[in-house]
């Protein structure tokens, strides 16, 4: 099997037994790329090795969140979640797990690999993954799943992968030296920043504050009233360079509607929002 690096294509003796065997970590951002990845790595080798880091790390403050509990960080997903929505995650002991675990990956045994695609939170976690081992010897790998593109139209996120097409996917590249270092750096980068949005364009993270979100939900809410969730949608299916989650979405109309700058009416219903409706101040 010839694996590629980042610059150079290479033949790798049997470490590929590595891969089919799955004695290295493997990383994906989120719940729902789970089940595609576990179905080519296999029911054992996901049970002992596949590992699920479920922040969003497009969207939210990033300050403190290598330092356990991440305090900060913890404090903006309470402020996403719909009161509606029980129960309320403990995220200061889901984040700070995340922020220890990573902090020992450089000190163990076992390569690492991430499977990303084309959202900014995957890009994000890949930058991430590549600071945690800045300093260490162990090989990093990656399987890149998207199209390159983070437009809506032509980007592709993990989970939005069959498990069929995630098995041909399945050419996992060698991070090189030159790579590594560029994706720490980017990690620093956006750390440094402290924007409260990140969008990936073009391999590039580029941070903005909320008020750009805020615009677009604003320019499809109309005098008369309209569902929510259909605004919400509307503004899913134009966000280019990182996916806007409903949750997200629901809290910026909360905040805008706290603001004066929005009304919202009704029962929220199960998912926190079902049964709400959204206009413009008459």
């Amino acid at each position: 099997m010839t694996v590629l690096d980042s610059d150079t294509q290479v033949d790798l003796p049997l470490r590929v037994q590595g891969f089919r065997e799955g004695v290295m970590w493997h990383l994906v951002c989120g719940d729902n790329a789970v089940e595609g990845v576990a179905f080519v790595l296999g029911e054992e080798v996901a049970r002992q090795f596949l590992r699920v880091l479920r922040d969003d790390l497009a969207v939210g403050p990033l300050s403190g969140i290598e330092q356990p509990p991440c305090t900060r960080r913890a404090a903006f997903w309470r402020a996403v979640w719909p009161v509606a929505v029980q129960p309320v995650p403990d995220f200061e002991s889901g984040l700070g797990e995340d922020a220890q675990w990573l902090a020992g990956l450089a000190g163990q045994s076992h390569a690492v690999t991430v499977w990303h695609g084309d959202s900014a939170s995957e890009q994000l976690l890949l930058a991430r993954i590549a600071a945690a081992l800045e300093h260490s010897e162990l090989p990093l790998w990656e399987v890149p799943c998207g199209s390159g593109d983070s437009r809506v139209a032509s980007r592709r996120a993990v989970a939005m992968r069959a498990p069929a097409e995630l098995a041909e996917l399945y050419l996992p590249k060698l991070v090189g030296p030159e790579r590594r270092q560029q994706l720490a750096n980017q990690w620093r980068g956006v750390l440094a920043e402290g924007a409260g949005i990140r969008r990936w364009r073009e391999g590039a993270f580029q941070g903005e504050d909320f008020s750009f979100i805020d615009a677009d939900l604003l320019e499809r809410c109309t005098p008369e009233w309209r569902p929510l969730g259909r605004v919400m949608a509307d503004v899913m299916g134009h966000c280019d360079g990182f996916f806007a989650t409903d949750f997200f979405l629901f809290w910026r109309a909360r905040e805008l509607a706290v603001q004066g700058r929005v009304q919202i009416e009704g029962e929220p219903g199960a998912n926190g929002y079902g049964g709400l409706q959204v206009r413009l101040p008459g």
